[in-house]
């Protein structure tokens, strides 16, 4: 059995692509406040996962469409909660964590 290192290389890095997006949305969640993220930096962001769910659609290639598919959630999820005025970040982020 060979080890296909492609794979693995896209593997590890779809993980840590949505990996590195979870903190920051929980964080916002549970601290109800963006204070200090970028607009620009995540409407960019939302932009290339946009782009690479396009490009994998284009090519037919799953392997990019889901991680791509689940940072583009993430990616525009934080880029709304950015948007929004302070008091309906809290109110969206107390629906989704009651209890913090």
């Amino acid at each position: 059995m060979t080890i296909d290192w492609i794979t693995v290389a896209g593997t590890i890095g779809a993980c840590a692509s949505v990996a590195s997006f979870t903190p920051q949305a929980w964080k916002i969640i549970r601290s109800r406040s963006t204070e200090g993220l970028s607009l620009r930096m995540f409407a960019l962001t939302s932009l290339a996962f946009a782009a690479w769910v396009s490009f994998g659609l284009l090519k037919g290639e799953w392997t990019l469409i889901i991680p791509n598919a689940i940072c583009l959630c993430f990616a525009l999820f934080i880029l709304a909660m950015i948007m929004l005025p302070d008091h309906k970040t809290r109110e969206v982020a107390e629906k989704l964590d009651p209890a913090a």
